[in-house]
């Protein structure tokens, strides 16, 4: 199987490199046609793996690929850890990636970049693959890093737009503050485990318990809290937790196949799967687990609070997945590591649907993204809109569909657990519920419902191409049905097997499955909880305020105007950032640049030094004036202070 898990992630890499280096001489078709089938069998390859390592029972896969040099001990290596969280990352990866690509065909056809974007959602798919294969510190970090710059370049794919450019930047420094941590975080380990691969550090971790650092000098920290927060640093900048968020949003600047594959299955959810992959060091730190459970309860409720007052369609999506990601954080903070991947999981179906259906939308009304500018959409788009509504459906949890075991189970987790800020995320996560459901059928109603509200509505919007709407059909099927396949064998079955270490008495998941056997099961308990009930609410006000009387909309916005602002504006993050740390870089530059460079070094040290020299000839030059006189007397004066000084010394 070695050959099978090297081909997995070099597949992709091939056809980018195809693509980007040869897209002159194959052409538009040639680029889509390498990078998909090389996706596609990558895919295949994927499913491989998964069915041997989970149905055939197969051994996991732990080697080294490639040595690239030993330094005191400690090895600098390429190898690939294949076990079950692994493959369920791998396929999922693969097949969001794979339907993006093809959908990209449509999106992006009249677009002169066509062949440079296919070599790069490839190579971001290599990139991912890495990642989530690594079986050591040194390839994460080679993963992280690279599926980074690769966003960088998608987000300002079309980076004649200014708009685009400040994002892919705003995008970039956000990430760098991350791994920042992340760099320091892996350095610790290195430090206290002398090694880079995850199973020497894992048989560590426990000895490193009770032992202290002080980072400032009085202050000890726990080593292993300190090493979890660094590492949780660097998955808030790529999970895009409050306060490193700031990016994702702006994101939206880059074409929309981008947001499908960035922000649904793949880089926004490398911070989620970092933290489930090192379980085993968090379970050894209480406080690293209530920070990142608060942090992951503030994102979900109030990123989605947000969403609510979004226009532009994919600026709504896009909080929502910060929400989302926060639900994600919530659940590890909580223990509950495989509820975590599983809500990714179905998460990255129905959110890449979402994302492609706005896509859908936005080629009907050429380019077009202002759901004030939109209505009645579902007469001319059925497929679209039917597919959305899907979406909609599993996004906000309604029962029966992919994200209803999901969220539901995030919320049962974190309602038995004991980590300090439990109480609060458990408000947080229920009442998000209400917010989603808002949020979502907000968008539904202002798109699709209605008559339209601009009349190039009438006049332009069609169905996609097959290219568009075969992908959206093919992410409605398992936003419909993967939520009640994999909950057993993911929840109660153990799936993960040794891949996911929890703590006796943190085992909330075990909790949980005390009540439920089974899928039907866990139906019939939500509508014994107060979930269901607040999604149907967050519909029903949806409907009543943007569906039946969109009047109520202006009017509350004009009673609640100080909270609406403050919603606008995002909390005031992005004016603080900028205030702060753009203008005020700037401003230090300025002032750097103005007293340090031009008046100490240019006008005290270099001009100054030759000013001095100036001064000192001129004093000099009237002591040699050529007269007589002038000398006699410099004697005179010279002899009598000679004479002085040896009188009184």
């Amino acid at each position: 199987m070695e050959s099978v898990y090297l081909a997995i992630p070099l597949l992709p890499l091939f056809g980018a490199l195809v693509a980007g280096l040869f897209g002159g001489w194959i052409g538009r078709a040639g680029a889509h046609w390498v990078t998909i089938l090389t996706v596609a069998a990558s895919f295949v390859l994927s499913a491989v793996a998964f069915w041997h390592i989970i149905i055939d029972g197969g051994p996991v896969f732990d080697e080294a690929i490639y040595t690239w040099m030993v330094v005191e001990g400690i090895r600098f290596e390429i190898g690939f850890l294949v076990d079950p969280l692994t493959v369920l990352m791998m396929t999922t990866v693969t097949f969001v990636s794979l339907l993006v690509h093809v959908f990209t065909i449509g999106y992006m056809h009249d677009d002169p970049g066509y062949q440079r974007f296919f070599c790069y959602i490839a190579l971001f798919t290599f990139a991912m693959l890495m990642l989530v294969m690594a079986n050591n510190f040194l390839q994460l970090f080679f993963g992280w890093e690279a599926v980074g710059l690769i966003s960088y370049l998608l987000i300002g794919f079309w980076y004649k737009k200014e708009s685009a450019i400040f994002a892919n930047l705003k995008a970039f420094l956000v990430n760098r503050v991350g791994d920042f941590g992340f760099i320091l975080g892996i350095g610790a380990i290195v430090a206290y485990t002398g090694s880079l691969h995850y199973g020497e550090v894992f048989a560590a971790a426990p000895t490193l318990v009770g032992e202290q650092i002080e980072i400032i000098a009085g202050l000890p920290w726990e080593v292993m809290t300190v090493i979890c927060l660094l590492l949780f640093i660097g998955a808030m900048g790529k999970s895009a937790q409050v306060p490193l968020h700031v990016w994702l949003p702006d994101s939206m600047e880059g074409p929309t196949p981008i947001s499908a594959l960035i922000h649904a299955a793949t880089m926004v959810t490398a911070g989620i799967f970092l933290v489930a992959r090192m379980s085993p060091l968090y379970e050894l730190s209480t406080v690293a687990l209530s920070t990142v459970l608060v942090i992951g309860a503030v994102t979900a409720l109030f990123m989605g609070l947000v969403a609510i007052v979004q226009h532009d369609i994919k600026r709504v999506v896009a909080y929502s997945t910060l929400s989302q990601l926060g639900y994600m954080t919530v659940a590890l903070g909580a223990s509950a590591y495989s509820v975590a991947i599983f809500h990714l999981m179905t998460h990255a179906f129905f959110k890449a649907l979402l994302f492609l259906a706005a896509g859908s939308v936005i080629i009907a009304l050429h380019h077009e993204q202002d759901m004030r500018r939109m209505g009645g959409l579902r007469r001319y788009m059925p497929v679209t809109y039917v597919t959305a509504l899907i979406g909609a459906l599993a996004l906000i949890g309604f029962p029966g569909f992919a994200g209803y075991y999901s969220k539901d189970a995030i919320i049962e987790a974190v309602g038995y657990s004991q980590i300090p800020g439990a109480g609060f995320a458990y408000w947080a996560v229920l009442i998000g519920v209400f917010i989603t459901a808002l949020y979502t059928f907000r968008m539904i109603f202002l798109a699709f419902h209605g008559e339209p509200r601009d009349p190039r509505v009438d006049k332009h919007a069609h169905e996609s191409p097959l290219v568009v709407t075969v992908p959206l059909v093919l992410l409605a099927i398992p936003s419909v049905v993967i939520g009640a396949v994999a909950m057993g064998p993911l929840l109660f079955g153990g799936f993960f097997g040794e891949a996911i270490h929890v703590a006796p008495e943190r085992d909330v998941v075990a909790s949980v499955a005390a009540h439920f056997d089974n899928w039907l099961q866990f139906i019939i308990h939500g509508f014994q909880a107060p979930a269901v009930y607040l999604a149907l609410g967050g519909l029903l006000v949806a409907w009543l305020v943007w569906g039946y009387k969109p009047e109520i909309a202006d009017y509350a916005a004009a009673r609640l105007s100080l909270i609406h602002w403050v919603l606008e504006r995002k909390y005031g993050f992005d004016e603080l950032y900028q205030a702060v740390f753009a203008r005020g870089a700037r401003r230090m530059g300025d002032l750097l640049a103005d007293t340090g460079d031009r008046r100490v070094i240019d006008g005290w040290v270099v001009n100054g030094s030759a000013r001095l020299v100036g001064y000192g000839s001129q004093v000099v030059r009237h002591l040699q004036s050529g007269f007589l006189y002038h000398y006699a007397f410099g004697m005179i004066i010279g002899l009598l202070l000679l004479i002085a000084m040896v009188t009184f010394l």
